[in-house]
């Protein structure tokens, strides 16, 4: 299954490894990685396959969005399927 992993906040050093090793850790895997710095706000969106997904994915999106919390960002993971049809023309 594949999903859709967006991280908006204030840019600082770390913010993908901490992502990027938050999703490693529960078997995640990135297939496409887009990030930029829009003056002080980083962006970042991901498509990753949960499919080997150690947890649930609500487990995980809810770790996800504690982890963003602490680091003062917000973290957001929906299934591919429902963010192609939340934008969908």
């Amino acid at each position: 299954m594949r999903a859709i992993v967006t991280v908006i906040g204030k840019d600082k050093v770390g913010i993908i490894a901490s992502v990027c090793n938050l999703l490693a850790h529960y078997g995640v895997n990135v297939l496409d990685i887009s990030q930029t710095v829009l003056q002080e706000y980083f962006t970042m969106i991901m498509l990753v396959d949960a499919s080997a997904c150690s947890v649930p994915f609500a487990e995980l999106s809810r770790a996800l969005d504690a982890d963003g919390q602490k680091q003062g960002l917000q973290i957001r993971a929906q299934r591919e399927e429902v963010f192609n049809a939340m934008h969908r023309i």
